[in-house]
């Protein structure tokens, strides 16, 4: 078998796995309202803390940001059902890491889908080693997908005084992919002398993760990416708390994210 033929053969059979995936899906079939419904600005103020911490202009701007997400994006639901409040979570994600960037897309994503319970590396809910709450994909086939448990996702709003939020963590993720890599610098929204000074707070802020000396989530000293999502997490969750106990990270992502939240 030549090089050419091999390789089509690969194609036909990742076209099969893709048919077969999407065959397994249920659709939201969302029509978005041109008016945003009394009742999601009532569940965001509930459940939302960033956007209840807002001016009511600011909410407009993230109502709008709101609507304009789910008239792109496809939020599917993988032997579970969708309703409203999940898609506005999912939203609320998506939104909060970029809410002082006007006009935002991301560009990659078309898609995020919701299993009914945490999963393993290889999309298996049902049995093995589930221990995945999210996953932003970065090639493949999945370069366009996003996936989040359903419990987990919610468990990132209810809980208000935590650092922890899959939603916010995985699309830090798609935020940092912008400049074409998923690789802990947003180079893209930091100036070049930034990235040095940004690289040695990485591997001071990790030896003190990995010595049990820090209150950061230890699996932001994986690698870089994901000290970039596990930080970004403590940033929008606990605010006041994180610019208390790391100052210069603080200020960092108050520049990338463009907004000062305990200001």
């Amino acid at each position: 078998m030549n090089t050419f033929t091999l390789l089509f053969a690969l194609f036909l059979l990742s076209m099969l796995g893709w048919v077969i995936y999407r065959s397994k899906v249920k659709k939201s079939g969302l029509d978005v309202p041109e008016v945003f419904p009394p009742g999601w600005r009532k569940f965001l103020l509930e459940e939302v803390h960033f956007y209840k911490e807002l001016s009511e202009s600011d909410r407009l701007v993230f109502e709008s940001d709101i609507q304009r997400f789910l008239k792109r994006i496809k939020i599917t639901g993988i032997k579970t059902e969708v309703t409203d409040e999940d898609r506005l979570l999912v939203a609320s994600s998506a939104v909060i890491p970029i809410f002082r960037f006007p006009e935002w897309e991301y560009k990659t994503l078309v898609e995020v889908l919701l299993y009914p319970d945490t999963f393993s590396e290889d999309f298996n809910f049902s049995e093995g080693d589930r221990n995945v709450t999210g996953m932003a994909g970065s090639g493949g086939m999945m370069s366009n997908l996003v996936i989040f448990s359903k419990p987990a996702l919610w468990q990132g709003f209810e809980n208000k005084t935590d650092k922890h939020n899959v939603g916010i963590h995985e699309f830090v993720h798609l935020f940092d992919k912008q400049d074409g890599e998923v690789d802990g610098i947003p180079a893209i929204f930091m100036k070049h002398q930034s990235i040095l000074p940004w690289m040695q707070l990485i591997k001071k802020n990790t030896e003190e993760m990995l010595e049990g000396k820090s209150d950061i989530n230890v699996y932001g000293a994986t690698n870089p990416q994901e000290f970039l999502a596990v930080t970004s997490e403590y940033f929008f969750e606990q605010p006041h708390l994180f610019k208390e106990k790391h100052p210069e990270l603080y200020k960092v992502l108050s520049s990338v994210f463009h907004t000062d939240l305990a200001d």
